[in-house]
């Protein structure tokens, strides 16, 4: 049996030895943590090699496979008997959050902002999240507060045509291309974050919602505004900002959306507490009760674990012959 901390490198390795491995060393319970994303190794998971199988994290939805048991969410992004259809896996919810923050060691102090400046709005989502709906939700806000300005930041906006385009959709919306500021990535992620201190008011992507984005604004001092929707994906704002207390500034329509940011920026004195207090607010919360968290996880492993000794979960499936490497 392999000792509690022996690490496999898997990177170039195929999917049937990589199986063989795990069954060699008797793993009980095979954590994914891709789904659909870049770099997975699903097909090792289809050829069930652990008795137990668990997704989480990394992929907003269902990976598809009846070989997968498990999904570890929590009620905020999945409530119960509202989601459990749309998953192969069976649903695991964790109380009261799906996920644990740790901050970098080395992020910068939190900046007060000038309280007789413009308000400046901000988005750090990857730009594949920035949706026309919510092209269209920052564009209203940024009439309707007229002195403001938006600060985007993403990858995407390393390329120019990409800066254009997004310049040119925002003026089609009324919007002068003037009171954009179009910042691609950072080398390094003290500089990412001290972009923070230039920002008043964070706004959330919708349908697909931030979460690291989500976390690093507010521990750098930013309220974040979320539309929730009625998919995990349009959920995560909700359970983030509910755990660590600012649930009303997760909200249900598009109209609410625009009045939550609204209502922040007219508030200097009450964006000035939030600055000084949202780190604080952070270390008290769920999100960053890192041992609490590991808790949970540990009981949900044995929750399974025992379900899958009892029966409850359905034993290995026959699982076709894999394809060629």
């Amino acid at each position: 049996m392999a000792g509690a901390f022996q690490r496999r490198e898997i990177l170039h390795v195929p999917d049937e030895r990589v199986a063989d491995w795990i069954r060699q060393d008797q793993i009980d319970i095979l954590v994914d943590l891709s789904g659909h994303t870049s770099g997975e190794r699903l097909r090792v998971f289809a050829r069930k090699p652990a008795p137990v199988q668990v997704t989480a994290l990394g992929y907003p939805g269902t990976t598809g496979l009846t070989a997968m048991d498990w999904r570890l969410t929590d009620e905020w992004t999945d409530p119960p008997g509202k989601h459990d259809r749309f998953y192969a896996e069976k649903l695991y919810r964790l109380s009261p959050s799906a996920w644990c923050y740790d901050p970098p060691t080395d992020a910068p102090a939190v900046a007060e902002r000038p309280g007789d400046a413009p308000i400046v709005f901000g988005s750090f989502n990857n730009h594949a999240k920035i949706s026309a709906t919510t092209l269209d939700l920052w564009a209203a806000i940024l009439r309707e507060n007229p002195s403001s300005r938006l600060l985007m930041k993403s990858g995407g906006l390393m390329e120019p045509l990409v800066v254009r385009e997004t310049r040119r959709i925002f003026e089609r919306l009324g919007i002068d291309p003037e009171r954009l500021d179009l910042r691609g990535n950072t080398d390094k992620r003290q500089a990412h974050l001290q972009m923070y201190s230039e920002v008043d008011i964070a706004l959330d992507t919708y349908p697909y919602n931030g979460t690291t984005t989500i976390c690093e604004a507010l521990w750098m001092g930013v309220p974040v505004v979320s539309l929730v929707g009625s998919d995990h994906l349009s959920r995560v704002g909700l359970s983030l900002l509910s755990n660590v207390g600012l649930g009303e500034l997760a909200v249900a329509s598009q109209e609410k959306y625009i009045r939550a940011a609204l209502d922040l920026a007219g508030d200097r004195s009450g964006l000035a507490k939030l600055r000084s207090t949202l780190r604080q607010r952070m270390r008290a919360s769920p999100l960053m009760d890192a041992t609490g968290y590991a808790r949970r996880v540990e009981r949900a492993y044995r929750t399974m674990w025992h379900a899958w000794c009892d029966g409850v979960v359905a034993t290995p499936v026959a699982i076709a012959a894999p394809r060629p490497q």
